[in-house]
This record gives structure tokens, C-alpha cells and sequence, in this order.
């Protein structure tokens, strides 16, 4: 299990019936989280005065109900800032949890002792890209979601980033990279965080079961001869750790020698003392 565990801005107060409870800088949210099936231990008594309550419709959808919050407010983690917005289907435009991805793979740049390329795919509003950027890496940022790259530019201006050498593409990501291939465009680090599932812009069907094979084969052969490290997010209940270190394996580390690890990412719960799953990685790195 690798833990988000160095959080100042955020905290998961507590988790039951399926919600959790959750601190955003100073406002305190509850959001709905299927992994959640314990019942009757809410004894945080936040549960009592949340700012934000995000209620499901019987219909599908859901939508929030708002007391004293705002329409959005910024957060830090250490030196990188960020803009949260609270939006449709539970969101804030934040996975706390991926800190625990941040500094892993921030360490590996900071400590590469040469130029760094990063290739994020799937990059929502970039709190991987700001990360790797700030560790001093160059980085292609790449989702086919227009207002997620662009709130990624406002997190990159507020962690002081906004002259770093990041580029910003809105794009489906699979046929990004099948040009960045016919180009000859060569990545040091690949970071994709794929959906569960999704409709491409012709309307052909994601599913990652289906696809993630393919698209980390792909992905592959856009790695430079000394890649440093490779990193998949998953956050679909049937997708193991050990399924996509098999992968990562087969694709990368048949080819470039180093090795795997995945495993859950989680985030500490205060009031239990216990850790809250919210999905899983597949690390690769370069051999020693």
C-alpha cells in the first residue's frame, strides 16, 4: 500500500455508508464513494457541519448542496497550488491520493542527473503535470477535456509554474500518441491515469479491461533508450495491482530491464487511524 500521507491542506476526517468526509483547506465536504460499505461509525462530528454535501438521484447524476461553500477556492500541497470547483459527478478537480505517485516519481527527477521529458496522458487539470514540472522535468500534458487543460494552466500558474516548459494538448490521448510515433517524439517517463470506461470522439467504446493492454504497448514505443520510469492509475475495482504489473512488465520491463511494482494507493482516515482504498499504481523505473 503506498499512503497519501503528507497532506497539510487536505484530510479524510472519516468514511461510512458509504460517504466520506473529507477536509478541503478550510471547508469540510461529504462526498459518496462505493468502496465504503461499513455502516454506523459516524462519530466524526464534522459529519454535523459540512460545508458541501454531494446527494445522488435516484435517476442517475446527483448534485450538490452547498451551505457556506464557495464556487471554488485554492489548496497547497508544499509548493504546489491548486484550484478546487466543486463539479457534476462528486468531483473537486483533485485526487488527493495521487500525492503519494507525486513524490515517488518527483524523487526519481530530481535525482535523474540529466534532462527529464514526461509524456501525461489522461492528465485532468494536471496535478501529476505541476508535480513533475516542479521537480524540474519538461512535460507534454495531454486530455481531451478542454476545461480540464485549461484549469490545469491556472494549477500550474499557482504553483509558479507558468513559464515552465509544459505543453498543453487537448486531444484523445490514444491518437496523440500514434503521431507523437510517426513523429519520432521520444519520452523519458509516461504518466496515464485511463478512465474505467468512456466514448471516443467517433464514438467507439473504452473499456480499460479491454484496452489498457494495448494502449501501454503503444505508449511503449514512444519511450526513450534510457526511459526512467512509467506510471498507470487505475481506479477499476477489477483491474488488480498484480494484472497491471503483469502488463507493465510484459510491454516495458521485457524491453527496457528495470522493474515493477504496483500496489493500492490510499489515504490515512484521521478519526479511525485507519486507510481508505482509492484505487491502485503500476510503478516501473529504469534499473540502477
Amino acid at each position: 500500500m503506498w499512503s497519501a500521507s503528507n497532506w497539510k491542506d487536505y484530510q479524510l476526517l472519516d468514511a461510512s455508508d458509504g460517504e466520506r468526509l473529507e477536509r478541503w483547506g478550510k471547508y469540510i465536504l461529504i462526498r459518496p464513494d462505493p468502496q465504503i460499505i461499513w455502516h454506523g461509525e459516524r462519530n466524526a462530528p464534522e459529519w454535523k457541519r459540512a460545508d458541501g454535501i454531494y446527494r445522488r438521484a435516484n435517476t442517475g447524476g446527483g448534485k450538490w448542496v452547498k451551505k457556506n461553500l464557495p464556487e471554488e477556492w485554492n489548496i497547497n500541497y508544499g509548493e504546489l497550488g491548486f484550484v478546487l470547483r466543486p463539479m457534476g459527478f462528486k468531483h473537486t478537480g483533485l485526487f488527493p491520493e495521487q500525492a503519494a505517485n507525486w513524490d515517488w516519481f518527483s524523487d526519481l527527477i530530481k535525482n535523474a542527473g540529466r534532462p527529464v521529458k514526461v509524456l501525461n496522458l489522461f492528465a485532468y487539470t494536471g496535478g501529476a503535470t505541476v508535480a513533475a514540472a516542479k521537480a524540474g522535468a519538461s512535460v507534454c500534458h495531454v486530455d481531451a477535456a478542454k476545461g480540464m487543460v485549461a484549469q490545469a494552466k491556472e494549477n500550474a500558474k499557482l504553483s509558479g509554474l507558468e513559464n515552465a516548459p509544459i505543453r498543453y494538448i487537448v486531444d484523445d490521448c490514444k491518437k496523440f500518441v500514434e503521431r507523437e510515433i510517426r513523429r519520432g517524439n521520444k519520452y523519458d517517463a509516461v504518466i496515464m491515469d485511463p478512465p474505467s470506461y468512456g466514448r471516443g470522439p467517433s464514438g467507439e467504446i473504452w473499456k480499460i479491461e479491454d484496452s489498457i493492454d494495448d494502449l501501454v504497448k503503444l505508449t511503449a514505443q514512444v519511450l526513450s533508450d534510457k526511459p526512467l520510469f512509467f506510471l498507470i492509475n487505475s481506479y477499476t475495482t477489477g483491474l488488480s495491482p498484480l494484472t497491471m504489473s503483469y502488463i507493465v512488465d510484459l510491454r516495458i520491463s521485457k524491453v527496457h530491464g528495470g522493474k515493477c511494482e504496483a500496489s493500492e494507493i490510499a489515504l490515512p482516515v484521521k478519526h479511525t487511524g485507519g486507510f481508505m482504498p482509492c484505487g491502485a499504481s503500476a510503478r516501473w523505473q529504469e534499473s540502477k
